[in-house]
């Protein structure tokens, strides 16, 4: 969408500690799933975390309220910037990530809230943690709407309904998939 760029946060509770043998196929694919971010076609950056090698964090890391009572103080979540629905919808969905989605419900728990928020920023603006925070509970308190969605009901940076070009996904996921069968490869060496 000229002009724009599409954000996205997600956010989850992992099943243990995120250095136990539980949450091991997440950890050990978390490194997979940024290289082929950094390699797939639309990609804009992500947010780094505080005290983490890589890149810098976009604000102070903040989380929805679901993560009050879990008996955790960190979660799993990611903060990025793409250039098309399509874009983020076929990194999402095949290749390295979608290998590692099919394991997820081994690492996380079951969750009562959306996996993820979409939303549209200004081209050159750099959305924050408390902005994906913030638009996640939105979403799980209101449903999809032009400032908080999904992929199943997207919206235009002017705020009218899309329909996602499934072509257009399909077309950038095999044209990723040239660029990430090395790490696809790898992936599925490892255990669960």
């Amino acid at each position: 969408m000229r002009g724009h760029h599409l954000a996205v946060y997600n956010f989850g509770i992992h099943v243990d500690e995120y250095e136990s043998d539980r949450v091991a196929g997440f950890r050990l694919r978390e490194p997979f799933n940024f290289e082929a971010a950094s390699r797939a076609e639309g990609y804009i950056g992500r947010s780094g975390y505080d005290e983490v090698p890589g890149p810098e964090s976009w604000g102070e890391k903040v989380y929805p309220r679901f993560l009050a009572g879990s008996g955790f103080e960190d979660a799993p979540s990611s903060l990025s910037l793409w250039s098309s629905l399509e874009s983020l919808m076929a990194f999402t969905y095949d290749g390295v990530h979608a290998d590692a989605l099919k394991h997820a419900r081994n690492w996380n728990q079951r969750q009562a809230w959306p996996a993820l928020v979409l939303w549209w920023v200004k081209e050159g603006a750099r959305p924050v943690w408390a902005d994906g925070a913030e638009r996640l509970e939105h979403l799980a308190d209101h449903g999809p709407a032009p400032r908080a969605f999904t992929f199943k009901k997207p919206f235009c940076p002017d705020g009218e309904p899309v329909v996602i070009d499934r072509d257009r996904v399909k077309a950038i996921g095999a044209r990723n998939a040239v660029g990430q069968r090395d790490l696809l490869a790898a992936v599925r060496l490892l255990e669960p």
